[in-house]
């Protein structure tokens, strides 16, 4: 708890039900501008459901969100969107027969009248891209990129929708090891300017380098959460 801030997400007894299955159970997460919570279980605990719930994809059964301390009705993708929240999924999303500023705004062009602006388009990819620390050419096709960069193409366009929280699905799970340090510095970064990540991953060891609090779930649960200085592998894998 930070006193005297509003946090910029609250969700409250997140409840989601499939048939035959109790995805979800009272559920509880908290996020202030400017942290990155960690969010961490074993398989089927409930992290994709509960972010799905979240960035609009599934319709919670019961329970309640609040952006910055005002309830939320998030109807869908673009009104989680619209709302300053962008999910990076496992599976990159990136469109590679097309160039990088293309992948950015697709399905919302940069217009000049009826025509597409791409001189606009580029200009305004080339300043994201360069925020989130990425030296390429917009030109370039988004098929001939690594993996690392298809993910800072993804931030780029998070950022282009004035992102006040990304949610990373296991973001290193086909990273290098200097890759890994490039996105965690990516992360302090946008921190810094106020951003708010929920960070999913099963590598334990990661936590100490990007978190700042810790959420577990278990079996559809909530199961506490622990502040940076209580980060303990033992006592996270106990809770898990």
């Amino acid at each position: 708890m930070r006193d005297g801030s509003v946090p910029f997400l609250e969700m409250k007894g997140i409840t989601k039900r499939f048939p035959g299955v109790l995805a979800l159970n009272n559920v509880d997460l908290c996020v202030y501008p400017g942290q990155v919570l960690a969010l961490v279980g074993e398989n089927g605990a409930g992290k994709s459901t509960l972010m799905k719930v979240l960035s609009g994809v599934h319709r919670m059964d019961a329970g309640e969100i609040r952006i910055n301390g005002k309830p939320v009705q998030v109807t869908g993708p673009l009104a989680a969107q619209q709302m300053g929240i962008s999910i990076i999924y496992q599976e990159l999303s990136v469109l590679n027969n097309v160039n990088i500023a293309e992948n950015i705004f697709v399905g919302r062009e940069k217009k000049n009248g009826i025509f597409v602006d791409r001189k606009a388009q580029h200009a305004e990819a080339r300043a994201l891209l360069d925020r989130v620390g990425l030296n390429i050419d917009t030109n370039t096709r988004a098929g001939r990129l690594s993996t690392a960069q298809k993910q800072m193409v993804e931030v780029a366009k998070a950022l282009s929708f004035n992102a006040k929280m990304i949610i990373m699905d296991e973001p290193t799970s086909s990273l290098t090891k200097k890759e890994i340090d490039f996105l965690f510095g990516l992360i302090h970064k946008l921190r810094s300017e106020g951003v708010s990540i929920i960070y999913i991953s099963h590598r334990t060891e990661e936590f100490e380098q990007v978190g700042d609090r810790l959420n577990v779930l278990r079996d559809g649960q909530y199961i506490g959460t622990l502040e940076r200085e209580e980060f303990e592998i033992d006592r996270i894998v106990n809770m898990m």
